[in-house]
């Protein structure tokens, strides 16, 4: 028997970088947590160690000894616009193609063609299929029967999908969804329902072809459900975009990770933010876990380091006073209803200081974040701005994302800003609006307004 030592089980690891210091009367609390998780086994390693008791939560994306271990549905628009160009329908067929091909033997899988109604293309009558060589071969023969035609009507899509992966006895359900148009034959309740139906039950990643889809649909999809959106904008590229997704979704091993605050008596929590690798508000998705206890989803891991912004509010105290302001813990629900493991776990404290230099001092990784943070807001004004016609109001704005993402050394981001203005001096913000964008630029830059890089240490 192979011997696979302790170290290939995931680890996490929580750290935290703060200013601990406040003035006299001051009271509110800044941290960034990073979250790493490290050393996942392959899938022999984790059928072995589930074998030797092992929780199945850390078994990665494929099979293990009881059967599958992860399910993935595929999610493809097959509305009528897919038919222009031709080559949009035959390129989506291909990327489908490849992510099948990708999937990891045992890894229980779906195809949904979606319209205006949600169609199974794939194995067909509710079920899943396991993947193997043969099923695969399958899967991809059957793809022929995914042809143009009808309207669009998202929600129906992610609730057979959801249903689908709930026939599933696995820890770790992905979606991934492809449209290259407007929800426009449903209402936007249908959609907001359907997302608050399926937030929780499995992660999504979405992606939007071609220039005719809604960068706020798709991406609100991708956000209520703790996945990844961006843009394709030549349909070419789907094949590619597509392979790494899926290898991105075998990659995971841990899910239904939650991070859980806990704050002393008269401790009020401001915010909770995921601000790396992207920006993602998670205030508003706690759920109690006991008193003065919150949990927010984080989604499923692999071999992957994340970081959080956590900003408290705590009561004043006098000079040379201390307390812990917040714990930090990332948890994991147990499949039986008992007792969630605890992970790994930070402090977040507060000292009051009459030292000035102390407790004016900005921790680095604070800082950064911070105008992380706002160059995604900034950015999403600016090109709201634009749209509505004020020229002026989206100068000022995207100068300023101009300036963050030279101080902070987002590259990615300063170089899609390049393509909607044009920089005259990026250290004082001052540029000048193009005449004409691209509309795959100004939609690539709103996809991507959110991803954020990590502070230089």
């Amino acid at each position: 028997m192979a011997n696979f030592s302790k170290s290939r089980v995931p680890q996490f690891s929580v750290d935290v970088y703060q200013n601990e210091y406040l003035p006299e009367g001051g009271r509110e609390v800044n941290a960034i947590v990073t979250v790493t998780s490290t050393g996942g086994g392959t899938s022999g390693a984790a059928a072995l160690l589930a074998g030797a008791g092992a929780s199945p939560a850390y078994i990665p994306a494929g099979q293990g000894p009881g059967g599958p271990t992860a399910a993935v549905v595929i999610m493809v628009d097959c509305s009528g616009s897919m038919e222009y160009p031709p080559t949009k329908m035959r390129n989506a067929r291909e990327a489908t193609a490849a992510a099948v091909d990708t999937l990891r033997d045992g890894v229980a899988f779906a195809v949904v063609g979606g319209t205006h109604r949600a169609e199974e293309v794939y194995p067909g009558n509710g079920r899943l299929a396991t993947a193997s060589e043969e099923t695969r071969a399958q899967a991809k023969a059957a793809l022929s029967r995914l042809t143009p035609g009808g309207g669009t009507a998202i929600s129906t899509w992610l609730r057979l999908a959801d249903q689908l992966l709930a026939r599933a006895d696995v820890p770790i359900r992905h979606g991934v969804l492809l449209t290259d148009g407007r929800n426009e034959h449903e209402s936007p309740k249908h959609l907001r329902d359907a997302l608050e139906a399926c937030a929780g039950r499995f992660t999504c990643d979405a992606r939007g072809v071609g220039t005719d889809w809604d960068v706020k649909e798709v991406t609100g999809i991708a956000s209520a459900l703790l996945g990844t959106a961006d843009i394709v904008a030549d349909p070419s590229g789907l094949a590619a975009d597509f392979t790494r997704m899926m290898r991105d979704a075998m990659g995971k091993e841990v899910a239904d990770v939650a991070l859980r605050l806990w704050t002393p008596v008269g401790v009020e929590i401001r915010f909770v933010k995921q601000v790396a690798p992207a920006v993602e508000d998670l205030t508003g998705r706690r759920s109690e876990a006991g008193p003065r206890a919150g949990d927010y989803p984080t989604g499923s891991w692999g071999d992957e380091s994340r970081d959080y912004h956590v900003c408290v509010r705590v009561p004043e105290a006098g000079i040379g006073q201390e307390m812990l302001a917040a714990r930090v813990s990332l948890v994991l629900p147990d499949a039986s209803g008992g007792t969630p493991q605890t992970l790994s776990q930070g402090l977040v404290r507060a000292v009051w200081t009459d030292d000035m230099v102390a407790s004016t001092s900005i921790n680095p990784q604070v800082a950064h974040y911070t105008g992380q943070a706002e160059l995604a807001q900034v950015i999403q004004q600016g090109l709201d701005a634009r749209k509505s016609g004020d020229f002026d109001g989206a100068t000022a704005k995207l100068g300023r994302a101009v300036q963050l993402a030279a101080a902070s050394g987002n590259a990615d981001t300063a170089k899609l800003l390049s393509k909607v203005v044009d920089v005259v001096d990026a250290t004082t913000g001052t540029v000048r609006l193009k005449a004409k964008v691209a509309e795959a630029d100004e939609m690539t830059l709103e996809t991507r307004s959110t991803k954020t890089v990590r502070v230089k240490k």
